[in-house]
């Protein structure tokens, strides 16, 4: 697929970034966008030779989210098929927090609605001075509806969540660190290169050891302890018959780097 929307770069170590470029629009999604963007994360999902995705915004802002300009059509389709238009976007942020590699958003200027939702399925966030990260819904009669609610309580807590969405808040850089939900914060501007300082470090360690503590970890925050740590050993047992197991223990002994194969 061409795409109008959104630029996609890879660049050396198995490092792709995903630019959303609607800039005078601050990134906000219009309905070809979002198509862009599900045919994007999915491929990035199973490229086997993908170390690291990082999603980015041209301009002034990581993303608006919803184009506001179309919400009146989204209100008169109907509530069934909103829900069924609805579940498009959420896929897209299921399939982020899913995806076995990791993905970090870089994040230069507004974060809002829903581009705040996409940061949160992220598993890293770096934010360059001067970033913010909006919950606008209840100021236009909404809430946040792609997983905003549900991810924020995890990553923030009842009380602060409740704080940011029956509020409508907003959390500048240095807020957003102190609470966690921030990564690192780092000069204005230069976001996306500390996003890709973060990818190289994590290009360099065992591709399927970092996908499945990305598995493992998604789903011990949403399990009892015991079921957690039942699926740490199975995650254990399945990386212990790897090459890369094998090759890491081969060059930690001759204290060389190691060569990862992905297998």
């Amino acid at each position: 697929m061409a795409y109008r929307y959104l630029i996609e770069t890879d660049e050396p170590g198995g490092l792709r970034i995903l630019t959303f470029n609607r800039p005078d629009r601050l990134n906000a999604w219009n309905i070809d966008m979002r198509v862009e963007m599900r045919d994007a994360v999915e491929r990035a999902a199973g490229d086997a030779d993908l170390r690291v995705l990082v999603l980015a915004g041209a301009g002034r802002a990581f993303s608006a989210g919803e184009d506001v300009g179309e919400m009146d059509v989204l209100t008169r389709i109907g509530t069934r098929r909103f829900r069924a238009h609805a579940r498009g976007v959420h896929d897209v942020f299921d399939t982020v927090e899913a995806m076995e590699i990791p993905v970090i958003a870089a994040i230069d200027g507004v974060a809002a609605g829903g581009g705040f939702e996409l940061a949160l399925s992220c598993d890293f966030r770096v934010l360059g001075e001067g970033a913010r990260l909006v919950m606008p819904e209840a100021r236009v009669g909404l809430i946040p509806g792609s997983g905003g609610c549900s991810r924020l309580v995890r990553h923030v807590g009842l009380a602060r969540a409740k704080e940011l969405v029956m509020l409508g808040g907003s959390v500048d850089a240095p807020r957003a660190l102190q609470l966690g939900l921030a990564t690192e914060v780092v000069g204005a501007g230069q976001a996306l290169d500390g996003a890709r300082a973060l990818g190289e470090r994590l290009g360099k360690l065992a591709p399927l050891a970092v996908g499945m503590a990305k598995l493992v970890l998604n789903t011990c925050a949403d399990v009892d302890s015991e079921t957690g740590r039942r699926l740490e050993r199975l995650g254990q047992s399945v990386l212990k018959t790897t090459d890369d197991h094998r090759e890491g223990a081969a060059a930690f002994l001759a204290r060389r780097e190691p060569a990862w194969q992905g297998r």
